[in-house]
């Protein structure tokens, strides 16, 4: 089935593209939450108009997202978690609105959180590639680490430890 995205969707395609997808990905999925429509003909030629105006705003925002990419594109941001006991499972989640919080604190750069393309959100403990959407022609991609900070407060002082009796010695 064709349909056109309303929405940039992780994995699929980017905002007024018309993409193939099954049936029940269409019907089950994306028609339920809003991120796409059919394309029949009216669509298709409603979606050409709207494109048109868009083009000059899209031209416009198309610099500032280039800065924004050398700024942020590889990159690597730190999110402490807490996580059970000998595991790497959170306890809650790492959200896009995480990221973006992370993101502004560490980097000092505004990002709107719908702009970050989470597939679902992380919920374990390690390294992970975040992808930005941050203009329909630039993407930015960010490492994002996710780390125990109870886990490495008691690393910190054995090393220390270590270091002090192999002096001693």
């Amino acid at each position: 089935m064709k349909v056109i995205l309303n929405t940039t969707v992780p994995k699929l395609g980017k905002e007024g593209q018309i993409v193939s997808v099954a049936d029940g990905y269409a019907r089950n999925y994306l028609f339920p939450r809003g991120l796409a429509i059919v394309a029949d003909k009216n669509q298709v030629k409603a979606l050409e108009k709207k494109q048109a105006r868009l083009a000059a705003k899209i031209a416009e925002g198309l610099a500032t997202a280039e800065a924004l990419k050398q700024e942020l594109d590889g990159k690597t941001i730190r999110i402490a978690a807490k996580v059970g006991k000998d595991s790497t499972k959170l306890f809650g989640a790492v959200t896009a609105q995480d990221i973006a919080d992370a993101i502004k604190t560490q980097l000092g750069k505004e990002l709107d959180r719908k702009k970050i393309a989470l597939i679902e959100p992380i919920k374990r403990l390690g390294s992970h590639q975040i992808h930005i959407d941050l203009h329909r022609d630039v993407d930015a991609f960010v490492t994002l680490e996710v780390f125990d900070p109870e886990a490495e407060s008691a690393a910190a002082p054995e090393t220390q430890n270590s270091a002090t009796v192999s002096a001693e010695a």
